[in-house]
């Protein structure tokens, strides 16, 4: 148990780090200042993680455990520092690398915190009902995301963006049905894993769900 309880808070720290990263870079392109990209980081690192501990009745794990705030504000300042010394960071062949990163880091955040929520509802013994459970995920997943995008002034990604939070719900049945069958372990690889894919494959071939095409 022990050895599980530390693989994931490895992985809540990859996920902080990846969710805090594409929250500040949002936060330096509408150039706010240092104070601002600090809070759109964290908002981003840990406000799903706030609302599925409030879904559980819980006092917030990011309150109780300072460190995934530190960390994504260590993670946000570091990038708002970089992005300050080289200001051609965002343009060129860099925005293309950027643009790319972004994705990979967003999509592994979303794989990851997906997984946590899911695995959070069955500590608290919920471990029965699957679709508190999914929900749990997938909250745990976009909602960081969908604050960041409400304080930014963006439409929500999960709303108008390739498939997002349909594969946060796929990773979260992934999890379940491998946690079921095979174990806890192989949930926590295979499960973020799919979520990877399904966001990287969604994004290279522009795969988006249907949606009403008005004539001008």
């Amino acid at each position: 148990m022990e050895y599980t309880e530390s693989i994931i808070f490895i992985m809540e720290i990859i996920g902080t780090v990846a969710f805090a990263a594409s929250g500040a870079m949002l936060a330096i392109k509408k150039r706010m200042d240092v104070f601002g990209v600090i809070v759109l980081g964290v908002v981003t690192a840990v406000g799903g993680g706030m609302i599925r501990d409030m879904v559980l009745c819980r006092i917030p794990s990011a309150l109780m455990y300072p460190i995934y705030a530190l960390t994504a504000t260590i993670t946000s300042l570091l990038l708002f520092v970089v992005v300050a010394i080289r200001h051609r960071f965002l343009q060129g062949r860099s925005q293309y690398i950027y643009d790319h990163l972004l994705l990979f880091m967003d999509a592994l955040g979303l794989g990851i915190f997906t997984v946590v929520g899911v695995t959070r509802g069955i500590s608290a013994g919920y471990g029965g009902m699957k679709f508190l459970l999914i929900f749990l995920g997938t909250i745990t997943g976009v909602g960081g995301g969908l604050l960041r995008d409400v304080m930014a002034q963006e439409p929500p990604y999960i709303l108008v963006k390739h498939i997002y939070a349909c594969a946060s719900i796929l990773g979260a049945v992934v999890y379940l049905i491998v946690y079921r069958t095979l174990g806890e372990l192989p949930g926590l690889v295979l499960a973020p894993v799919s979520v990877l894919l399904i966001r990287l494959l969604a994004a290279h071939y522009r795969w988006n769900l249907p949606r009403v095409r008005w004539e001008e």
